[in-house]
């Protein structure tokens, strides 16, 4: 048999295979689980996107091959989207191009601007795809430290001048996955004038952009003057909707950037499934029933956590976005030894934070993705095998 090619053999499994293959094998023990691990919503989406789907099973023209960069409708309620949620204006035609989710067009943009040799400037820690996706196109991460101190933003004015005169893409992403940060207008402003002297594309992932608690709402990317000459975001309906499962997301901005990812992607992956994107635009186009009560629900979990860790002698604060808790480790613990000493112990899975980058290390990542009495009972669980700790 054959080596694999070098571009595989050197990156690392996916984090969250290995998650998954933790608890298989734990369950395989009579372990009963609570997974508070990958970020995939428990909570059903919405009868009405169903049914949007439904509608169009049994039209033919829907078993035809897709566009690969979406339907019109689809990329039109993209648009109307922005322009009712942010007041950002895009052109459907230009500016917005369908995903087969996100996570997609976050790797595929890779291989559109990054050639060997190239460095892509990727916080640390953040979403594993940024840095894996740079390795496969051939390029090198340079990891920007994102750190409590810094609010978990990146130090633009860090960057080495001889790593800015060989980066590409500067990837950004708020609210954050993994810590929960959040940042304001004035922080993308800076990132704009920054990737205009440098000649960079930022690449902002804003996919937890709905997922806003205590009256934060979430800035676009896009709401920058200027922003579409350098940039491009991406989204999806996976956390806006709960809808992980059916891979309907869109890239919107600059229109060489999203031309030159279509271009791309027409040579790769045939599109969305029409009957997904009809789902899809009913959810754009009449979000807020979904996304309000999603949001109360996950604000609930998420006080059961924080209040819980912070019984046991934490000190964290109630995240303003996203559905994750991120939280540093106890003395005399590694995010590793951690993230195993809960499993074994409490059979709650967490997420090591060295898994998202070598700044992660010391900290761990628990999602809000179970319901209350689940959430609280592993908070019991946890509390039982720790007590009181230190750090």
């Amino acid at each position: 048999m054959k080596r694999p090619a070098t571009r595989i053999a050197t990156i690392p499994p996916y984090l969250f295979a290995r998650i998954e293959e933790k608890i298989t094998n734990a369950r395989e023990k009579g372990v009963d689980v609570i997974s508070l691990g990958i970020g995939d919503p428990d909570l059903p989406t919405p009868d009405y996107i169903i049914e949007a789907a439904k509608s169009q099973l049994h039209i033919g023209e829907n078993h035809r091959y897709p566009s690969a960069r979406g339907m019109l409708a689809y990329r039109q309620a993209v648009a109307d989207f922005y322009q009712k949620r942010f007041g950002v204006e895009l052109d459907p035609q230009a500016e917005v191009c369908a995903l087969i989710g996100s996570k997609e067009g976050i790797a595929n943009i890779n291989y559109c601007y990054v050639d060997p040799g190239d460095y892509n400037l990727v916080p640390s820690p953040a979403y594993p795809v940024y840095d894996i996706a740079t390795m496969l196109a051939g390029g090198q991460p340079y990891y920007l430290p994102l750190t409590p101190q810094n609010n978990f933003l990146p130090d633009l004015a860090a960057i080495p001048a001889q790593v800015l005169a060989k980066a590409k893409i500067l990837w950004l992403n708020y609210p954050n996955n993994p810590t929960g940060a959040i940042c304001n207008l004035a922080f993308f402003e800076e990132a704009v004038a920054f990737a205009k002297k440098h000649d960079l594309l930022i690449c902002h992932d804003g996919a937890y952009s709905e997922m806003t608690y205590d009256g934060y709402v979430a800035p676009s990317f896009m709401q920058v003057p200027g922003a579409k000459d350098t940039a491009i975001e991406f989204s999806s309906c996976s956390k806006h909707f709960n809808m992980t499962g059916w891979r309907v997301g869109f890239a919107v901005g600059c229109p060489e950037a999203i031309a030159t990812l279509a271009r791309y992607k027409s040579n790769v992956d045939s599109g969305i499934f029409q009957a997904l994107q009809y789902a899809g635009i009913a959810g754009l186009l009449d979000p807020s029933p979904a996304v309000e009560a999603m949001k109360q629900i996950y604000a609930g979990r998420r006080d059961i956590l924080v209040d819980g860790f912070n019984a046991m002698g934490w000190q964290l604060k109630a995240p303003k976005a996203t559905f994750y808790l991120w939280a540093p480790v106890p003395a005399g613990f590694t995010s590793a030894s951690f993230a195993e000493f809960i499993l074994d112990e409490a059979g709650v899975v967490i997420t090591p934070g060295n898994g998202y980058g070598g700044e992660g290390e010391g900290f761990f990542r628990a999602a809000l993705t179970v319901g209350e009495s689940r959430m609280a009972e592993a908070m019991d669980r946890i509390q039982r095998v720790l007590g009181k700790v230190s750090f």
